[in-house]
């Protein structure tokens, strides 16, 4: 099974959900921190990283001598990445998707792809939990790819957990599309709820089964229930704004290892999404 954490808003809480989730099922777990621009599951897991790849993207590269300026591979890159004129050909490797057009069109097959480096790839585990995680490489745009590479790493077997993205664009997609369940995390304040009502179009597009967990429960108001409630997206969880909770958070512990309570509140989580999962909940 696997189960996407997401958000619609930075900072709600969804690291805290899937690292405290992942210590506290007996299931073989895995988790996936996707979150590739600013990855931050391991300050808690505190894997040992056992592997680390660098990880590129194919761009195309131009054989001058070949070229015959045809500019076929200009017109059908979508992306602009590649410019033809009379004289010249440019190619810009930070638009290119790596989609291959250009290469498969050319006619003088004066195009082969070389590596760009995305940024790097780091595998380890801890206590069970096998953990993968992506680190972009500063300045690189374009997330979605080195995500797919995380992503790949999640075995067949057991649970997979995915911390994704904040917010609702390309990567937050690349994370959560064809997952089992989507847990989003949200906080019950104006942000929170303007961001969960983006998060939750987006997830109906998916046709994924959402739930909701509300962080910081007690603060704010009722507005974010509410809105659960007239949408039909289940609560799961409520984590209230607890200093014992928030001083565990910021020494970098799971607080479900410190408080016994909690790991069985997370092992109640995990049995109701497996329920919910299984009947499709919420996929309108």
């Amino acid at each position: 099974m696997m189960i996407s954490i997401a958000s619609g808003k930075g900072g709600t809480g969804k690291t805290t959900v899937a690292t405290n989730l992942a210590v506290s099922v007996d299931a073989p777990v895995h988790l996936l921190d996707c979150d590739v621009e600013e990855p931050n599951a391991h300050l808690f897991l505190k894997p040992a990283i056992e592997e680390t790849k660098t990880i590129t993207t194919p761009v195309p590269e131009i054989d001058l001598e070949k070229c015959t300026h045809c500019r076929k591979c200009s017109e059908i890159c979508r992306f602009k990445a590649i410019a033809v004129t009379d004289e010249l050909v440019l190619t810009f490797p930070e638009l290119c998707h790596s989609c291959g057009g250009c290469m498969a069109i050319c006619p003088e097959n004066a195009i082969r792809e070389v590596g760009r480096e995305l940024g790097v790839l780091e595998m380890g585990a801890k206590d069970g939990v096998s953990f993968a995680h992506g680190r972009l490489r500063v300045g690189e745009a374009m997330a979605p790819p080195l995500i797919h590479v995380v992503r790949a790493c999640a075995p067949e077997n057991g649970l997979t957990l995915i911390d994704a993205p904040p917010g609702t664009s390309c990567p937050v997609i690349a994370a959560m599309k064809d997952t089992d369940f989507v847990v989003l995390v949200t906080e019950p304040t104006p942000f929170g709820l303007h961001d969960l009502k983006l998060a939750v179009e987006a997830v109906r597009m998916l046709k994924i089964p959402m739930g909701l967990v509300i962080n910081r429960s007690d603060m704010g108001d009722d507005r974010v229930r509410s809105y659960a409630q007239s949408e039909g997206v289940p609560i799961l969880m409520e984590i209230p704004f607890d200093r014992k909770i928030a001083e565990s958070y910021s020494r970098g512990e799971m607080f479900a290892l410190t408080y016994p309570e909690w790991k069985a509140r997370f092992r109640k989580l995990a049995e109701q999404i497996k329920t919910l999962a299984g009947k499709g909940a919420d996929v309108q």
